[in-house]
């Protein structure tokens, strides 16, 4: 799957950003992945709710095999029905982005130090790391 298939595919959805890594491609609305493709299928962000709803449409979630342990990751395929609606393909989309959004809230600063609302690293007392 091309980069233009998928820009094309997520038409309804809005503009999507299509970054190689790893053998496929990341997938990315505002600088934020919520999508991915691997061996010509797409694959979207999931929490639990939205992994039960996408299980009851017949989607699987997203695996691979490395050194001998299967992953299991928080991305699930598309399913079929969606990929000929793009409305609703669109709907899952804006789905799986809010969910990426949230968890990219929710994760810790990189640095190991605080942010602050702005999502600005505060700045550190005497050479150790801020507490809040």
């Amino acid at each position: 799957m091309t980069a233009d298939d998928i820009r094309e595919l997520f038409a309804s959805f809005g503009p999507v950003e299509v970054r190689r890594m790893f053998g496929g491609a990341g997938l990315y609305a505002d600088g934020t992945m919520f999508a991915l493709e691997a061996g010509g299928e797409l694959y979207l962000k999931v929490d639990d709710g939205f992994a039960l709803d996408l299980a009851a449409r017949g989607s699987v979630p997203f695996s691979y095999e490395a050194k001998g342990r299967r992953t299991i990751m928080s991305y699930w395929k598309v399913p079929e029905a969606a990929l000929d609606d793009g409305e609703d393909l669109a709907a899952l989309a804006r789905r799986a982005l809010d969910i990426a959004r949230a968890a990219r809230r929710a994760k810790p600063a990189a640095s190991g130090r605080h942010t602050s609302a702005a999502g600005k690293a505060a700045p550190a007392k005497h050479g150790k790391p801020a507490r809040g």
